[in-house]
């Protein structure tokens, strides 16, 4: 037994492997050679000598057309050969692409699985960063976006229940700092679904017994949101929409609710004593039972708008359109109307109570206005 170079068995068996491999080449050269000799000097003959079927032609003339059928034969070959690498390249452009896109999904992948963990971290700028991070994720990546606004809704229920669970009761509203300041974490979720439900598929988000105290919603989309229970007393909504919302039992008072747009939404016993709703769409929305004492409702759109049973005492109605909505067996004692309010056709205001006086004539600008959330309320003057 020949011992030494453990190798020394195997290799002549790589050499012989390599030389039939190189001989194998060889043999496939040699083919294609041959197919190519009689591909453009035996058939160019044959084609033409069939093409004449056996008629006398000066040789100079069928050299000619010899070349003729070299040249279109040429050009066939070369043209497969184009085609050829154009799909040669389109698919390496297809695996490239997949590759791509594979590693894209994976490196999004692990940035979803870093934000999610971050949220759990008990220092605020952390769980800031992951909501953020969660933020830019839904904007580059459409098929996490549902995922991540219901990520968004669930930190907000989970993190600021309302009531609050603690063994005190909740601080008058006097005493409640914004919600950027005492939760600055939760109002980053609440922008970033407001923003995010703007481009989202699925038609309903579940936002309901939060505390959104003093919360700064200005100009964010909350279309279709489950917001039942939710106490958003002192909130700025400020041309929010709140399209086809369900707010049954929502706390809306001193809400800033200007130009807001609540069309079709659903506001059943809501509480919006003393909330600004200067100008606001409140087209076919539901607003049976609710409390809208000393609301402001200038100049509003309240067509086709149900107010059944709505305690609508000492609100401002000058210049609301109330021409179709529904009032039926509500309460109206000293709200205030002007001339460019308008009723339901036969609807007698002064037996209501509704007291006539001059329109106040245009709004001043928000922008001139203290930010609802950070200014102080006064306590509520509604009657008993």
């Amino acid at each position: 037994m020949e011992t030494g170079d453990p190798g020394h068995g195997r290799r002549p068996w790589h050499e012989r492997l390599g030389r039939h491999r190189t001989t194998a080449a060889l043999i496939a050269g040699a083919a294609g050679l041959a197919v190519l000799g009689a591909l453009f000097v035996l058939l160019p003959g044959v084609v033409v000598d069939h093409d004449l079927a056996g008629a006398s032609v000066d040789p100079k003339d069928r050299l000619s057309a010899v070349n003729s059928v070299r040249t279109t034969l040429l050009q066939v070959v070369g043209g497969l050969v184009v085609l050829f690498g154009a799909y040669a390249t389109w698919r390496q452009l297809r695996v490239s692409q997949e590759g791509l896109r594979a590693t894209q999904e994976g490196y999004v992948t692990d940035r979803f699985t870093r934000a999610v963990d971050q949220l759990g971290s008990d220092k605020l700028d952390v769980r800031i960063g992951g909501l953020h991070a969660l933020w830019r994720i839904a904007e580059q990546s459409a098929r996490d976006r549902e995922a991540i606004i219901s990520i968004q809704a669930a930190y907000l229920r989970t993190h600021l229940p309302w009531p609050p669970t603690g063994p005190e009761p909740p601080a008058p509203i006097n005493d409640v700092a914004p919600l950027e300041t005492r939760a600055a974490d939760a109002q980053v979720a609440l922008t970033a679904l407001g923003v995010l439900c703007q481009h989202r598929e699925n038609s309903w988000v579940n936002v309901s017994a939060t505390d959104l105290r003093r919360a700064d919603c200005d100009g964010l989309w909350l279309p279709e949101v489950n917001l039942d229970r939710a106490c958003m007393e002192a909130a700025g909504l400020y041309h929010a929409n709140l399209t086809q919302a369900s707010l049954v039992s929502v706390n809306l008072r001193h809400a800033d609710m200007k130009t807001a747009i609540v069309r079709r939404a659903r506001c059943v016993l809501a509480d919006l004593r003393g909330a600004r709703l200067v100008e606001t769409d409140l087209r076919d929305a539901d607003f049976t039972e609710a409390d809208l004492r000393e609301a402001n409702l200038r100049k509003a759109d309240a067509r086709s708008t149900v107010f059944r049973r709505a305690d609508l005492r000492l609100a401002d109605l000058r210049g609301t359109d109330l021409s179709t909505a529904d009032l039926a067996e509500a309460r109206l004692t000293g709200a205030l109307a002007s001339e460019h309010t308008r009723w339901p056709t036969g609807f007698d205001h002064s037996a209501a109570g509704v007291i006539d006086t001059e329109d106040p004539g245009p709004e001043p600008s928000p922008l001139l206005q203290p930010p609802a959330m950070s200014g102080q309320k006064p306590p509520l003057r509604s009657l008993a």
